[in-house]
């Protein structure tokens, strides 16, 4: 089977174009070597897939021809990433939630003097 449609099938992706993609710029890699959206995928193998800035790894344990739902992922594939690439993700989000500054609603751009402002912030 196909590592694009693959991926697709057990919900890595929404969409197969986007999973094709991602093979493409090299977010996907088999047992650590960099992959087309072409390569066949086997039993056991090891996929990598770029999120945000760290790959997660997951295990193949089933091959499928189709689709499948979301209750019925779990047979097919196994998530072993590693406890602390994952803290170390969570950390990130929630640092940049923090930091990030955020506007009411419906106030407009801001002015040249809250520009000012936020940039003199950030430095």
């Amino acid at each position: 089977m196909r590592i694009d449609k693959y991926i697709w099938a057990v919900r890595l992706f929404k969409k197969r174009t986007d999973a094709a993609t991602a093979c493409t710029k090299g977010w996907i890699l088999i047992n650590n070597q960099s992959v087309k959206a072409s390569k066949a995928v086997k039993i056991g193998d090891v996929i990598s897939v770029k999120h945000q800035s760290i790959f997660r790894e997951y295990k193949v344990l089933n091959l499928i021809k189709n689709r499948v739902g979301a209750k019925l992922v779990a047979d097919n594939i196994l998530e072993i990433t590693p406890e602390e690439v994952l803290f170390k993700l969570k950390v990130q989000n929630e640092f940049s939630k923090i930091s990030t500054p955020r506007r009411d609603a419906r106030t407009g751009r801001p002015t040249k003097k809250e520009r000012r402002d936020l940039d003199r912030h950030f430095e």
